[in-house]
């Protein structure tokens, strides 16, 4: 099992980020780790009806199956490793393990048409 699967396991059975938890995200993914916990905890993780998106410092980012349409993932990481995520695709899948996602009971692409 993928390290990340197993992470992620371990949070949705404690239903919170125990310190043993973020320990291992962090040891795992760095700044990356970091970066995405404290947007779980700012509610930047937001899930529509047609995708989930993370408020970033300048724009949101997509996050898709673990795939994100930031930058980070299209050039710095291998798609083939299932433990290299962007920060984004990290925040998602703890926000969705504990249910902290801030939902929207609409469609991303109609939000866009307002931006």
């Amino acid at each position: 099992m993928p390290a990340v699967d197993e992470w992620t396991e371990r949070l949705r059975e404690a239903g919170e980020l125990t310190p043993e938890i973020v320990d291992r995200i962090v040891s795992l993914h760095d700044d990356r780790g970091q970066q995405a916990i404290e947007a779980v905890a700012e509610q930047r993780v937001k899930a529509y009806r047609d995708f989930t998106v993370v408020v970033g410092h300048a724009e949101e980012y997509i996050v898709e199956d673990d795939g994100c349409t930031c930058k980070d993932s299209e050039y710095n990481l291998e798609a083939d490793d299932p433990d290299q995520l962007c920060w984004h695709a990290i925040a998602v899948r703890i926000a969705e393990a504990i249910g902290e996602t801030d939902d929207h009971d609409m469609w991303y692409s109609d939000v866009r048409d307002f931006l």
